[in-house]
């Protein structure tokens, strides 16, 4: 009689009973308004239940969506283990999970990091008051049932935005299992998932929990994941397959993450030609707005390598995010900036650059280089065309600038570039730019189209020599009468010329317009 007394008081034996328990368990457990459509129960020869339109929401809530709906479900179990408050095994079918956003206080900026970055908050499940009681993480565990193990297909989860017009962050979970599951603690898991853009599938394995009932955002959620074949040429102007491993912190409104990608076959459109793409990361992803805050990638292709930080935000006013970043690039190779962005087999130069830009790249259906807006400065060093012709031209004008024969040193020169650039709509502008070779300065200003590469530049020539120098025989005398025309400050020559028509077939030539308007000349 007292092991009937104790299954009759551990183990519901009617469906009508079962049905009781479960709601009000929940209810008090999640803090919701909890409704269940039908329930079944057997007890013999063990115990199996079947329910189904299980519906959880915030207490008072009934206009927000559900917090937590299951289609379907079914509980398998025994008597003796249940005399334990245990349940061997629950499988959820139509799980969907929608978690609300946190509302904002005065004090949402407290924690933040010197880079803006709000820090997850940590894992540990500390207690504070919730209602009646305490929150889940400080329970007496032995009130509460654990199932032991829970498997779940296709569900969903939803993190809805603190902004009503952007649509919420949603995972598809095709597969997903749990154990020791319970109100009150951490539960181990493991899922298959679909990242919507880019599209790609994710492993992960971890630990939820325990659940915080009061603020379900601030539930902890830590793991390890694989994200394999996302297609990236969904982004109008780039390809690639690419691949990521890492791990993450934090919690499900807030996510500490830190991995790396792998995209051996990157390609921009505009440039046309695939090569490796490797980098490492550190982000916050935002669960309340989706926006995700770039705490600092490393990035390697080809010889060179960047840093950058910034952030992928919602763009108001428009459908999608702007991706805004700082870069600076210490190491890098210009013939693998341009392999990027020029469709030529061969890069038209090769040197050593440094780079430091803000990029900014908002939302649409443009291409990329539409998009695109760059604004920073740059220096390349020891600089060598690559094209024969365009060498010895410049050459030529290194050994003139100098007063010599151009036949007279054999050597290839190098040259040395620096400058200002800013970027928008396809259109590079160069406000400042200077070249230099021994015996010779060219100083630019003026754009260039990135799509129909073409160019168009004004600027000086300044020339360690003469003007009549530059020449030899006849011309040398001829050109002596010009010589005071061309006279700089210093000695030298200075030469205002322009420079127009496509990338890969110049016209240089002067610029009669300024030749008379000496105070233009550097």
């Amino acid at each position: 009689m007292i092991v009937l007394a104790m299954l009759a008081a551990a183990v519901p034996l009617s469906s009508d009973v079962l049905r009781h328990r479960l709601v009000a368990t929940l209810s008090e457990r999640l803090d919701g308004d909890v409704t269940l459509g039908d329930l079944h129960l057997r007890v013999f020869p063990s115990v199996h239940a079947e329910g189904s339109s299980l519906v959880i929401r915030k207490r008072g809530r009934s206009d927000a969506p559900p917090l937590i709906s299951v289609s379907r479900f079914t509980a398998d179990g025994n008597l003796l283990r249940l005399l334990h408050k245990h349940v061997a095994h629950v499988q959820l079918e139509g799980l969907d999970i929608e978690i609300p956003p946190k509302p904002r206080h005065a004090d949402d900026d407290r924690g933040r990091s010197s880079t803006g970055a709000e820090r997850a908050p940590a894992t540990t499940g500390a207690t504070r008051p919730a209602g009646g009681g305490t929150l889940s993480g400080a329970r007496d565990p032995e009130a509460d049932v654990v199932v032991d193990a829970m498997d779940s297909m296709d569900a969903r989860l939803a993190i809805l935005s603190s902004e009503d017009a952007e649509p919420p962050k949603v995972w598809a979970i095709h597969t997903l299992h749990m154990e020791t599951v319970g109100i009150g603690q951490a539960m181990p898991y493991n899922a298959t998932l679909t990242n919507g853009i880019p599209r790609g599938e994710i492993v992960t394995k971890g630990s939820f929990g325990p659940w915080q009932r009061e603020e379900p955002g601030d539930t902890p959620l830590t793991g390890t994941y694989t994200f394999d074949h996302a297609d990236l040429s969904i982004f109008n102007g780039i390809s690639g397959i690419l691949s990521s491993r890492g791990g993450f912190g934090g919690t499900l409104a807030r996510i500490d993450a830190a991995g790396k990608t792998d995209t051996p076959d990157f390609a921009i459109k505009v440039g046309g030609h695939p090569f490796p793409l490797h980098t490492k990361y550190h982000s916050i992803i935002d669960g309340t707005n989706g926006d995700t805050l770039l705490e600092r990638i490393d990035a390697s292709f080809l010889q060179s390598a960047l840093v950058a930080k910034g952030g992928v935000v919602d763009a108001p006013a428009k459908h999608g995010r702007t991706v805004s970043l700082d870069i600076v690039m210490d190491r890098a190779r210009v013939e693998d900036i341009m392999r990027m962005a020029v469709r030529t087999p061969t890069p038209p130069m090769k040197g050593a650059l440094k780079l430091v830009t803000k990029f900014r790249l908002p939302p649409g259906e443009r291409d990329v280089v539409d998009r695109l807006q760059l604004d920073g400065r740059f220096a390349i060093a020891r600089a060598r065309f690559t094209n024969y012709d365009v060498q010895a031209k410049i050459d030529e004008l290194s050994h003139r600038g100098r007063g010599r024969r151009p036949d007279a040193v054999k050597d290839a020169v190098v040259s040395n570039f620096e400058g200002r650039f800013r970027l928008a709509g396809g259109i590079l502008n160069l406000p400042m730019l200077q070249f230099a070779v021994p015996g010779a300065i060219v100083r630019l200003a003026g754009t260039y189209a990135i799509k129909s590469e073409m160019l168009d530049f004004r600027g000086s020539l300044l020339l360690d020599a003469k003007v009549s120098e530059t020449q030899t025989g006849v011309k040398s005398l001829l050109l002596k009468a010009v010589d005071p025309l061309f006279r700089r400050k210093g000695g030298g020559s200075s030469v205002p010329i322009k420079i127009s028509g496509p990338r890969n077939d110049p016209s240089f030539g002067i610029d009669t317009h300024r030749l008379f308007k000496r105070g233009d000349t550097p």
